[in-house]
């Protein structure tokens, strides 16, 4: 006669009532395997609502803090005309910059559309034509360029003269972990490095913000709140960019550079 229960399995032999070892063994091995499986998907959970938690964190507005200024024209171009070399690389534009303003600068690439941008802020390169720049006008700039970039946030800060807190916060709500505060910048990746400056640009109280490519490297998230905030704010800016999308919805004017 053979006594069996569910969980031991018993054989008899001329000895006497043993224990099925084997049987013992395999059923061990699949509550084993099905503890490994509500595990995981335990960690699973975790982790999407840890994700939820970060996303709902990330998708709070980036605040911008535009400075107020009493005129109402910023910079006035008339035949401008950017020369390297001697020569003219793209045809004269003319254009007003007005508080409130948000334009956009177009062309072909290498036509000379960091040139201009470099220009408006005061670096010195050659021109023709005209070009009036209010004096007590406060410019923020973000450099398509990141190479420069190093040491830790801390000193990036102290540095640039921004407010430590409000910049590491919005580094924060762009993805950058609290973990990573502490690290090189120089060892960062291109996105990070980008979120840095554009960080750096929202810290900043400005009449006026100069963006060269803002978005390059940058994730679908943090570009939504980059548009978002730009909406919200309302800041008077140049800009140049690649993204059509970020173009049609923010852009109120747009400068065409063409062959000359």
């Amino acid at each position: 006669m053979v006594k069996q229960n569910r969980k031991i399995k018993y054989n008899t032999t001329n000895s006497g009532s043993s224990i099925d070892r084997g049987y013992i063994g395999h059923q061990s091995a699949k509550m084993m395997k099905k503890s490994k499986v509500i595990e995981k998907r335990i960690e699973k959970s975790i982790e999407q609502k840890s994700n939820l938690l970060n996303n709902i964190d990330r998708n709070d507005t980036l605040k911008m803090t535009p400075s107020e200024n009493r005129k109402n024209s910023f910079i006035m171009a008339d035949n401008l005309q950017i020369q390297y070399d001697g020569k003219s690389i793209f045809n004269k534009v003319s254009f007003e910059v007005n508080n409130g303003d948000r334009i956009a600068i177009i062309g072909k690439n290498g036509i000379g559309k960091s040139s201009m941008l470099k220009l408006l802020i005061r670096n010195e390169i050659l021109y023709t034509g005209s070009l009036k720049i209010a004096n007590d006008l406060k410019i923020s700039y973000v450099s398509q360029k990141t190479d420069s970039l190093n040491g830790t946030l801390k000193k990036f800060a102290i540095q640039n003269q921004i407010n430590e807190s409000i910049f590491k916060a919005m580094l924060s709500k762009m993805g950058i972990s609290n973990f990573e505060f502490e690290n090189d910048i120089k060892q960062m990746s291109e996105g990070q490095k980008k979120k840095i400056l554009i960080a750096k640009s929202f810290s900043e109280s400005a009449n006026i913000y100069i963006w060269d490519e803002p978005l390059n490297y940058i994730d679908i998230l943090t570009r939504i709140q980059i548009e978002e905030s730009i909406l919200k704010y309302k800041p008077t800016i140049i800009f140049v960019e690649h993204d059509e999308t970020f173009l049609k919805n923010v852009a109120t004017k747009v400068i065409h550079l063409n062959n000359y």
